[in-house]
């Protein structure tokens, strides 16, 4: 961590950060897939539409082809889901980060830096859902910087920041395929508080779900 350094965001840094951000959702397209594949209303969807082609056409060749077909699609469609919610967070924040973020009461966005270069990101601001707390966003941090303890800085960044403005809590969401953030956040010290499935359609049937984390900084003025 000798060479890593902890900042606020600058202009110049915008490129990079949507970079960092695209670059992290887009690894989390193969988890979701095989999430699913693992939903038993997508297994039986194949297993029905297999059975069906190789009752009606007693060849092995058409209902491995069609279910192959099937899964591409689902695929896609789960390629489509990703690049519909980082075009929507460009949109809502990442492409104004001043306006969002820094010129907003109790809010801001770090970068951590390595050898002149961005290589991790994370922000907070009011928590929309939990009154009295900040809410975590936009962690992510550059494959090849991964492992170095950059993760954990960020997030006592937001932590030391929440506690320095009175705030009671840390919270943040993330979801059921994004594994390595839930054991980084918990070993962090964050508690699982709830878990709901988004209420699209398509994240209702693949049982698509989110999980609240908090970590309680003080109580009575006192850090916990």
């Amino acid at each position: 961590m000798a060479d890593i350094e902890i900042r606020k965001y600058q202009d110049d840094d915008a490129e990079a950060v949507k970079e960092i951000f695209t670059l992290g959702m887009s690894e989390h397209v193969p988890s979701s897939f095989m999430h699913l594949l693992k939903q038993p209303p997508t297994q039986m969807v194949l297993m029905c539409l297999f059975c069906a082609l190789m009752t009606s056409s007693k060849s092995f060749l058409l209902p491995i082809l069609a279910v192959t077909l099937v899964m591409a699609a689902a695929r896609q469609l789960v390629v489509y889901m990703f690049n519909r919610y980082i075009d929507t967070s460009l949109k809502k924040d990442l492409n104004n980060i001043g306006e969002t973020y820094l010129n907003q009461k109790d809010s801001c966005f770090w970068v951590a830096e390595s050898d002149g270069r961005v290589v991790g990101s994370v922000a907070c601001l009011p928590a929309e859902n939990a009154p009295g707390c900040l809410e975590l966003k936009r962690m992510s941090v550059r494959r090849s910087h991964r492992g170095m303890g950059i993760a954990k800085a960020l997030c006592r960044t937001v932590a030391d920041f929440t506690r320095d403005r009175g705030f009671a809590a840390v919270v943040l969401y993330t979801s059921v395929v994004q594994t390595d953030a839930q054991k980084l956040y918990e070993h962090m010290g964050f508690q699982k508080i709830r878990e709901f499935v988004i209420p699209e359609l398509v994240a209702r049937v693949t049982n698509f779900t989110l999980f609240e984390y908090r970590l309680d900084l003080q109580r009575d003025g006192k850090r916990d």
